[in-house]
């Protein structure tokens, strides 16, 4: 990330990317787990949810915004792992 730019580059999105798709998969694997007090229809609300915030996510370009979301994806998922339900996912 060079300094002064906020704007995500082509290149910036492409290395992410990964990153990304490792922890969408990994919060739809957390939310099949046991752990969660959920019915089969509450986990596939829930996995709606989460991909719908990853769709929304998808078209973020900022930089700041783009470290945000992922922190908030990585908490969520450290949540998940503990059998908690986070309020908005």
């Amino acid at each position: 990330m060079a300094k002064g730019i906020i704007w995500a580059t082509k290149e910036e999105l492409a290395r992410n990317k990964p990153a990304v798709l490792s922890l969408y998969r990994s919060i739809l694997r957390a939310l099949n787990s046991g752990d969660l007090p959920l019915s089969l229809a509450a986990r596939h609300v829930k996995k709606g949810e989460a991909r719908a915030i990853f769709m929304t996510a998808s078209e973020e370009r900022s930089l700041h915004n783009i470290a945000d979301l992922m922190d908030a994806g990585y908490h969520t998922l450290s949540l998940l792992q503990k059998g908690q339900l986070p309020k908005n996912i």
